[in-house]
């Protein structure tokens, strides 16, 4: 299989952290591994770029990641924290003299054609962002003969994609996997799964349901991300983990 490069740009909850106004132990931590933008990876395989996901942080991920190009934006679902980068594309098409590639479900597309609809326009005012947008569901598909497997969970009730590269699954706002998507994410060395707190929750894993999916998944080297500043500091959540599975943090590099 061949090998996987994935950056970790972002690994924070829709609020990132710190959080606005707060002063908690992990909002003031000085530790640069607390610190953390909005959830988002970068994928280097089979001689292609991609990216997942584009939210509010995007222009500040590519430039402290030295980004100037990527194949495609592959898209996990229509909220903010996940799109609302997208119009800052527009550096890319004036560099590339092109469209940018993005891929998403139809739903999703249909929520970018509200939230970006100059980007749609007919008649498109000068300088909007240049999208090719190719609808996918939860279907392998391949870009430029690149195969990508999409991980179809619920954010509470709403459809989402996870991907699979290689032996890399990343998988963000869930806190459901169907048991019939289990058998795309065998054999892996690395599952990324979302954790926003200790405790239930609505519409992502808690701690102890993202260990739960860890186990059964079985993978060499599980990484938490999507965290907030509901859970220990990053030092204090590592010493409590069981073995093989660890927090990421902004900047974190994996193959």
């Amino acid at each position: 299989m061949k090998k996987v490069r994935l950056e970790f740009l972002g690994t924070g909850t829709s609020q990132g952290v710190p959080m606005i106004g707060c002063s908690c132990e992990v909002c003031s931590s000085s530790d640069p591994r607390d610190k953390r933008l909005r959830a988002s990876v970068l994928v280097d395989y089979c001689g292609k770029r991609f990216l997942v996901d584009a939210g509010p942080d995007f222009r500040q991920q590519m430039l402290r990641a030295g980004v100037s190009h990527v194949d495609a934006i592959l898209l996990t679902h229509n909220h903010k924290d996940h799109t609302g980068g997208l119009d800052d594309i527009r550096a890319f098409n004036y560099l590339e003299k092109s469209a940018t590639q993005i891929y998403c479900e139809k739903y999703v597309e249909e929520s970018l054609r509200k939230e970006y609809s100059y980007a749609f326009a007919e008649e498109k005012y000068p300088g909007a962002p240049e999208w090719e947008v190719h609808l996918i569901d939860d279907k392998p598909f391949s870009i430029e003969g690149v195969e990508i497997i999409p991980i179809r969970g619920k954010h509470f009730t709403l459809p989402v994609l996870g991907y699979r590269f290689g032996d890399i699954a990343y998988c963000t706002d869930m806190n459901r996997i169907p048991d019939e998507e289990f058998a795309k994410l065998e054999g892996l060395d690395h599952f990324i799964i979302n954790c926003v707190r200790r405790g239930r929750h609505i519409s992502h894993f808690s701690l102890e349901g993202a260990l739960e999916v860890a186990a059964r998944v079985g993978a060499r080297h599980t990484w938490l991300t999507h965290l907030s500043h509901q859970l220990p500091r990053y030092e204090n959540l590592l010493a409590e983990l069981p073995e093989g599975v660890e927090p990421a943090y902004d900047g974190l590099v994996i193959y």
